[in-house]
């Protein structure tokens, strides 16, 4: 059970850790209490060599520089109170209207200019294999209606699994959509993902408008770049640099737990497998990603690295047959999902 405690950076005076999960075959994962962020995902090959997954800085610090903040990508951190962009910054609950924070033009993104992955998140429970985290959202926190008690549980199996649960209650009626915005790269966080092979168990993608906000509208990935029913290179049909920041509708009829989206790289024989509870995964392959540099001395640019982030449907809040997103006093969100990783020879 390991932890390391850094320099208070936050502006409230509250201490900053970073909290290390490990099992018995080497793999390890670091997680800090600011903004719930996954740091790394390292897990001990056929060959003995480290592969680190997820893209991230060799330092805590480096989370704060100028240079970071400037062009922010929500590396690694937990999103809230609502995932990805919500038309407007506006909605409704109960014929009451509530107008946000817009930190996306007119639009807010993931939750507004201070969401989830810019808080510092207490520590509930912690050892060699499991890490709860709590985050107490104040009634009128980027003008959301509320307190809102947020729990994230992480959990690292010995098959290589981590989990991560959310949980959340409120004592008025909100809006509530979470998620967690790992980026992955499979070949130690070197180079692009564009050779990545990715499948996505979805028929539909969510019509999207031009700021990337979703109207309510579904078209079928059959006959487009969009089908990732079969596994794919990420950049193998036209348009190559265009990329994708896209939400997929998986295909189940329930909220059971279910395999969601894969992807894999031929290069380092790294699989990961995503499953969700949630009913949508919005696939972006960081076109947009800003030039820095990164673990291990790593030169991320776009296309650095995929995210595969799960969640109810974007702006659900404003479309009535989009599935709910309000939760009330007495009900409780819960979203559970899994990194399952493994490895096959390298031809």
């Amino acid at each position: 059970m390991t932890y390391e405690k850094y320099f208070c950076f936050s502006r409230g005076g509250e201490d900053i850790y970073l909290f290390t999960l490990c099992n018995t075959s080497g793999t390890k994962v670091s997680i800090s209490n600011y903004g719930a962020i996954i740091r790394s995902f390292k897990i001990i090959q056929n060959n003995n060599r480290i592969n680190d997954i997820v893209l991230g800085f060799d330092k805590m610090e480096d989370y704060f520089s100028p240079t970071y903040l400037s062009q922010y990508s929500y590396i690694g951190a937990a999103c809230g109170r609502y995932a990805n962009r919500i038309k407007d910054g506006r909605f409704s609950i109960d014929g009451k209207n509530y107008q946000l924070t817009q930190n996306e033009g007119k639009d807010q993104l993931h939750g507004g200019r201070e969401g989830f992955d810019k808080k510092i998140w207490q520590l509930v429970s912690f050892n060699n294999s499991i890490l709860e985290l709590s985050y107490s959202s104040p009634d009128g926190e980027e003008r959301f209606p509320g307190n809102l008690t947020t729990h994230i549980r992480f959990e690292l199996n010995e098959q290589n699994e981590l989990s991560y649960e959310f949980s959340a209650r409120t004592d008025k009626a909100t809006a509530v959509n979470l998620t967690h915005h790992s980026y992955f790269n499979l070949n130690n966080g070197s180079g692009t993902i564009e050779d990545h092979e990715v499948k996505i168990n979805a028929s539909r993608i969510l019509a999207q408008d031009e700021g990337l906000v979703c109207n309510g509208d579904f078209i079928p990935v059959e006959g487009t770049r969009f089908d990732f029913r079969n596994f794919k290179a990420v950049l193998k049909d036209g348009e190559s640099k265009i990329g994708y920041d896209q939400c997929f509708v998986i295909d189940k009829k329930d909220d059971e737990l279910c395999m969601v989206a894969e992807t894999r790289s031929l290069q380092s024989g790294i699989t990961l497998q995503v499953f969700s509870t949630a009913p949508a995964v919005q696939f972006y392959t960081a076109q947009g990603f800003p030039n820095l540099r990164g673990k291990q001395g790593n030169q991320y640019g776009p296309f650095s690295g995929l995210c595969l982030e799960t969640h109810t449907h974007p702006n659900a809040i404003n479309i009535p047959h989009f599935p709910n997103t309000v939760i009330r006093p007495g009900e409780i969100y819960r979203q559970k999902n899994i990194y399952r990783v493994s490895e096959t020879a390298v031809k």
